[in-house]
């Protein structure tokens, strides 16, 4: 019987994961329910695992253009934010420790 050669030495998952980071990782596949030959559901599952600077190597950048993710967050001044009134019926604003507005300040 003839040995498979193996490599020696350790990997850990650092390694791993850095080469999967570093080169990418594409894994697709097709989910088909049919029920008597009549196609009832398709799944088609693409999936990319790879760092941003791989990503943005491979021209995919949808990140820098989704609004969610680039609106500019408000800078952090120390200054209190008023917040807007309530609707009407909407009942008091609870503040830090569930008290009301206006029972904090009688405090």
């Amino acid at each position: 019987m003839q040995r498979v050669p193996t490599v020696s030495g350790t990997t850990n998952l650092v390694d791993i994961l850095d080469r999967i980071l570093d080169k990418g990782l594409v894994i697709a596949g097709d989910i088909r329910i049919s029920l008597a030959n009549v196609e009832l559901l398709t799944i088609r599952i693409r999936l990319l695992v790879c760092s941003v600077d791989k990503a943005e190597q491979i021209g995919l950048n949808w990140w820098k253009h989704d609004p969610n993710l680039t609106t500019p967050l408000p800078e952090a001044t120390g200054r209190r934010v008023q917040l807007p009134a309530p609707p009407p019926g909407a009942g008091p604003r609870t503040q830090k420790g569930g008290q009301t507005a206006r029972r904090r300040k009688a405090k």
